[in-house]
């Protein structure tokens, strides 16, 4: 399991201290210096249904700044992943990809089916 996170984002540190205290083996990556390949965003992708949005970290100042909540509704997939694939700030953290799948974000109940 890789996470995408911020060392200065309490969401992300609270989720590697829930996994860490699980004995859940788990690599880091820095999120804004490393953001998630484009494969790895395809793959979340479909985890979410094609839910672009949900890739998003929504309340960022660069998606703000980008007004990104009125242009993305007519984005592409594949624009979207472009500019996630090349800012890490626009991705949602904590960030999780695993063999099968992943999450975006940190909810206890999700992270419990984690393997």
């Amino acid at each position: 399991m890789k996470i995408y996170a911020y060392q200065n984002c309490s969401t992300c540190r609270r989720a590697l201290k829930w996994l860490a205290a699980r004995g859940i083996k788990f690599t880091t990556a820095p999120i804004r210096e490393q953001p998630p390949t484009q494969a790895e965003l395809q793959q979340m992708l479909k985890v979410y249904r094609g839910d672009v949005r949900r890739l998003f970290n929504t309340s960022g100042q660069d998606y703000r700044r980008l007004d990104l909540k009125s242009k993305l509704s007519t984005m592409t997939s594949d624009e979207a992943i472009d500019l996630l694939s090349g800012n890490g700030n626009l991705v949602k953290r904590p960030f999780v990809v695993t063999k099968d799948g992943g999450l975006v974000g940190f909810k206890e109940e999700e992270w419990a089916r984690l393997k």
